[in-house]
């Protein structure tokens, strides 16, 4: 078999005797590079010719040190081209065009006034990039950071010990142990052995799984799905097949649903945008104004009314809000899952390990169907059913080899194997009797699977499957074993039924309550006897209505793959069944992909193999804590602790977070009707010249003063990421239409706030006007101006206020990040409108008038809320939405904490 098979003179075959001197040179490696019989210098056949007991630990010290860690060779974007590269993004290109038209039009007025503005949006571009750039490295390397939490194991076979290592540390010629629901580590030579059926769908976009033999080459990344064996370990890290096309199957991470929320919005805005301008720019050209003056302040209104910070404020609270889950013990691995998280309608849940402690409890009761059989031998026959050297693959492995002597069973050599598969529901091995050579086989699996083998089993199957009935309905789980009779070619006669318990976790009644209370359902599927899930789903108050397989098709991959009409033919059965028992693999993916095609956002947890495919086309794959590296290689999120509760937990964290991005979308959104919409009706319906000939004959702001209010309340609104909110009762969806209705309501309040003041300040000159019967100071151009850039900055920074509540603005209190924010950017902007040093034409007004602006921008605030507050009454009266209470934290973790001190007790 090659080198899949090593010789027994391989335990200390190269690198050890060798001088440090030898191996450490790297001149072998060029001169064979090409060889396919070298492995970075070192001859392939002494490297790989390991015998039966594996490396030895300092073989295995050099080697890692002579061939480097089992890690992907990382990929370093040189940071000053990245950086680079932000600035030529569509956002900063529009900017860069702002410039060159400033610039232009400054040369060619030589205007001091035009170079300023110049200077300021330059400023302008390099805050929205480098803010932009320095957040969106802090949330890589936050995310990697997390992903790093997860730390790939491998079990290896190292001076004839079998023990578990950080999958980093194996080196060329290991000898590890390969099994069902493991990742291979690296690539590998199978050895002799059973043939295995491997997963290679992230490297070949395969679906089905491959079956290998010895000799085989397994590839890094790929996943055992059946069988068990023993490989050596051909390639390492970046030298493995992965490793070397890592580019072409690594994914690119993307924000998903949101993102394209945000990019509709964003056309939308931007559409909006170049047609007002567009007016704007032609009836300015019409009344004369100078064409270079009107490009550029068309140009800048442009760029001031898209959201510049749109990308900022995403990757901050997505990034942020993976902080939050990854403190809930809960570790995200795509960053829109957080998002997705948020609108789940329904979770399918494992019920072992995930709603029970996943701890078999062992019961005296163990009932024997053979003459003559004890309750011991019952017990060493299911240990020897397993590889009883090694560290117990499972939970029922543990249970079994805890309740015999290793002693019995070492009077046994197992000569074969063939590990637990999810798709037939037994383990079996051949055992020889060191003392007599007698082979016999043994198994241990579902009772009616092992049943089926027997050949007596008509005359017990009555009280086999009445014994299985009567423990099912007493939430009692049963494992039957069976031995062939007289040789490994004998007759199979049925032993006995191990009898054990596998109780809820004390948290679980009280987790899924929240989560129905949250508007969560929770279905649980499992492999168990129908009257076990039962009898699971009645303890937990889940309803009693549990499907078996009988009720559901067992489909192919490829034709689960195809299926359209699952949700038609199968959804209201899977929708309306509280659980699922006894199903395979097949089924569960049936399941998830139905509830999907119903409409409903679904949530998978899974720890096992046979949970992948399920929890990859699930909307929100959860792998729970102690999961295969196969279910959480397929998962969006990986829990750290076990149980549900950290799943729910989870949730309201996802819950508030999209309630932060909500709540920003509703802002910019008002802000820009605002500003679009003044400036839109200032310049085509307000004529200043009408009130003071030497006034101009439209109302116009500044470029400079536009870029400022970009600046200051763009710069400062990534606070909302850090905002104070609540939690929704129900799941969370996205509906435009009424964000764009409530945002309209403050939006267009503000408009007209700002309107009405125009008005009056235009006609302070009129001694019978009301500005001057209410005492305030006749205002020269300039200062009006400078009055309306104040009004505009505090109105749009209000907003933030009216945005983040349904109620009045004042039935939650902001963070302190949000307050700072608005202190420094308010009272950056009074002070500007005050002692305005830019030039421009614009000259500052009083304190006192500033004093009445803001006191002005107050009231209309209210007003704002008013508006706000009775648009959502409106649409509440009209159904288009429903009044959705908050979940109450305090309670809940309350109730949390109570539940852990009940667990210690």
């Amino acid at each position: 078999m090659g080198s899949g098979r090593m010789g027994d003179d391989g335990n200390e075959p190269l690198l050890a005797s060798k001088g440090s001197k030898d191996y450490g040179a790297t001149s072998a490696e060029g001169q064979h590079a090409d060889d396919p019989n070298y492995y970075l210098g070192v001859l392939k056949s002494e490297l790989l010719n390991t015998g039966e007991d594996g490396l030895s630990e300092q073989e295995a010290a050099i080697r890692l040190e002579r061939f480097g860690p089992n890690k992907l060779r990382e990929k370093t974007t040189n940071i000053w081209w990245k950086l680079f590269l932000e600035f030529v993004q569509p956002m900063p290109m529009m900017i860069w065009m702002a410039i060159a038209i400033e610039s232009l039009e400054a040369y060619l007025h030589d205007s001091s006034d035009g170079w300023i503005d110049v200077a300021v949006l330059v400023v302008l571009q390099l805050l929205n990039v480098l803010v932009g750039f320095m957040e969106e490295l802090k949330a890589g390397d936050s995310i990697a950071a997390l992903r790093e939490s997860l730390k790939p194991e491998a079990t290896v076979k190292r001076g004839n010990r079998v023990y578990n290592i950080d999958a980093t540390t194996l080196v060329p010629g290991d000898v590890v142990c390969l099994g069902a629901g493991g990742a291979v580590p690296a690539d590998c030579i199978l050895r002799q052995g059973k043939p295995i059926q491997v997963d290679q769908a992230a490297l070949t976009g395969e679906s089905l799984p491959v079956t290998m033999f010895p000799g085989s080459d397994a590839k890094m990344g790929s996943t055992v799905t059946r069988g068990e064996t023993e490989a050596t370990v051909s390639a390492t890290g970046s030298q493995t097949f992965f490793g070397k096309t890592a580019d072409l199957v690594q994914g690119v991470d993307e924000l998903g649903h949101f993102e394209k929320v945000l990019r509709e919005i964003m056309i939308l805005l931007v559409a909006a945008g170049v047609l007002i301008c567009a007016i704007v720019f032609f009836y300015l050209i019409t009344i004369g104004v100078d064409f270079w003056e009107v490009l550029a302040f068309n140009v800048v209104l442009l760029v001031a009314s898209i959201p510049i910070a749109l990308r900022v404020v995403c990757t901050t609270t997505l990034a942020l809000g993976c902080h939050e889950l990854a403190a809930e013990k809960a570790i995200v691995a795509r960053l829109s899952s957080v998002e997705e998280l948020a609108g789940m309608t329904i979770l399918c849940s494992d019920k072992t390990g995930t709603l029970t402690l996943n701890k078999m409890m062992l019961q005296q009761d163990l009932p024997t169907f053979t003459p003559g059989v004890t309750r011991d031998e019952v017990l060493k026959m299911a240990a020897l059913a397993a590889k009883w050297w090694e560290p117990p693959k499972d939970a029922l492995d543990t249970l079994v080899l805890n309740a015999t002597k290793e002693m019995d069973l070492d009077a046994y050599a197992q000569t074969d194997y063939t590990p637990f598969d999810p798709s037939v529901k037994k383990t079996e091995s051949t055992v020889q009797l060191k003392s007599n050579g007698q082979s016999i086989k043994v198994a241990k699996g579902a009772p009616h699977v092992i049943l089926e083998m027997c050949t007596n089993r008509e005359q017990i199957r009555a009280a086999v499957e009445g014994k299985v009935l009567e423990l099912a309905h007493r939430g009692i789980r049963s494992l039957a074993v069976a031995r062939t009779k007289g040789s490994e070619n004998g007759v199979w006669e049925f032993l006995g039924i191990l009898t054990f318990l596998d109780p809820p976790r004390p948290d679980t009644k009280h987790t899924i309550d929240c989560a129905n209370d949250f508007g969560v359902a929770v279905k649980m599927i499992t492999g168990d006897h129908k009257a076990i899930a039962q009898e699971t789903c009645r303890v937990l108050g889940m309803g009693t209505h549990v499907l078996g397989q009988e009720s559901l098709p067992l489909m192919s991959a490829q034709e689960l793959e195809c299926a359209t009409n699952l949700g038609r033919d199968y959804g209201e059965l899977c929708r309306g069944a509280d659980g699922f028992a006894q199903v395979f693999p097949e089924h569960k993916y049936l399941i998830v992909e139905a509830l999907r095609q119903q409409g409903f956002l679904v949530g998978m947890t899974g720890d096992g193999v046979n949970d992948a495919p399920a929890l990859k086309r699930a909307d929100v794959g959860i792998a729970v804590q102690g999961a295969t590296n196969a279910a959480q290689a397929a998962a969006d999120i990986v829990l750290t602790e076990p149980g549900l509760s950290t799943i729910v937990t989870a949730i309201v964290t996802s819950r508030k977070i999209f309630q932060r991005m909500k709540n920003f979308v509703i802002y910019r959104i008002a802000c820009t009707e605002q500003l679009l919409f003044f400036f839109f009706m200032s310049c085509i319906f307000y004529h200043p010249n009408e009130y003071n000939e030497d006034w101009p004959s439209y109302f116009y702001i500044p470029v400079i003063a536009l870029v400022t209010i970009t600046i200051l309340n763009d710069g400062t609104i990534i606070s909302v990421a850090y905002d104070n909110v609540h939690a929704s009762q129900l799941p969370e969806k996205w509906d435009l239409n009424i964000l764009y209705i409530v945002s309209s309501s403050i939006g267009l309040t503000a408009l007209a706030s700002s309107l009405v003041l125009l008005s009056y300040a235009l006609s302070s000159s009129d001694p019978s006007s009301q500005w001057a019967q209410m005492g305030l100071p006749q205002l020269t151009y300039g200062e009006i101006q400078c009055l309306m850039y104040l009004k505009i900055s505090l109105s749009d920074y209000f907003s933030v206020f009216n945005s983040r509540t349904k109620g009045w603005l004042w039935t939650r209190a902001p963070s302190y990040v949000l307050v700072f924010a608005f202190i420094l950017a308010t009272g950056a902007s009074t002070w500007l409108s005050v002692y305005w040093p830019f030039g421009n034409g614009m000259k500052g007004i009083e304190w006192s008038l500033a004093g009445y602006c803001w006191l002005y921008v107050t009231f209309w605030a209210i007003v704002q809320d008013a508006a706000k507050v009775a648009t959502y009454a409106a649409l509440q009266s009209v159904g288009w939405i429903e009044s959705v209470d908050v979940i109450d934290e305090e309670a809940l973790k309350e109730a949390r904490k109570e539940l852990d001190i009940v667990a210690v007790a």
